[in-house]
């Protein structure tokens, strides 16, 4: 029995180990909203931001006004601290501090909602289109020869790349160039509205 094992650990020893270099990729998705990126991906952003555009607008003149009422507001509780003689219109002041309050909550009232459904709809017109990215980088994947494909800007997030030669494995690019060239895949966007 003895002499088996031994037998066993030397055969194994003398069977070469076999050297397996997987290929491995990496593509930045940052990049797919660029202008030089996936068209389809930058088309549906470009619309999502037209849909958003007036909200965006309204929300940016609430701003310009409260912080227009702040220094209103400012100024008159510097004029009151540096002459206690001077009449100053206390009803006037606060009227201006009751809107700025009020401009506060909407402010934030409509930010919050106007997020909530920008999340929405970036899920119902840019979902899709990400769907048939991901099965179009296993395609490049299986084209190519990767063993592994990676998102550089989820693994730049987390702070998991330490040190990375991207000449030898960035195929974002690449990708991008295979993505385009396709015909339309299945992926279909929802309209914005």
């Amino acid at each position: 029995m003895l002499f088996a094992s031994i037998l066993a650990v030397s055969t194994s020893a003398q069977v070469p180990a076999q050297t397996v270099n997987p290929k491995i990729g990496v593509i930045d998705t940052s990049a797919f909203g660029a202008k030089e990126g996936i068209k389809k991906y930058t088309a549906a952003s470009e619309a999502l931001d037209k849909e958003f555009a007036p909200l965006s607008t309204e929300i940016q003149g609430l701003v310009t006004r409260y912080n227009t009422l702040g220094s209103e507001i400012k100024k008159l509780q510097d004029a009151a601290a540096s002459s206690p003689n001077v009449p100053i219109d206390k009803t006037g002041a606060q009227a201006k501090i009751d809107e700025y309050q009020s401009l506060e909550v909407t402010i934030k009232r409509k930010q919050e909602d106007g997020k909530a459904r920008l999340d929405k709809r970036s899920g119902e017109v840019l979902g899709p289109i990400m769907q048939d990215i991901g099965k179009a980088i296993d395609d490049y994947a299986k084209q190519k020869g990767y063993a592994l494909m990676l998102d550089l800007a989820k693994m730049a997030d987390a702070g998991i790349v330490l040190s990375m030669d991207a000449s030898k494995i960035d195929v974002t690019k690449d990708f991008i160039a295979f993505y385009n060239a396709r015909p339309a895949g299945t992926a279909t966007t929802a309209t914005p509205k």
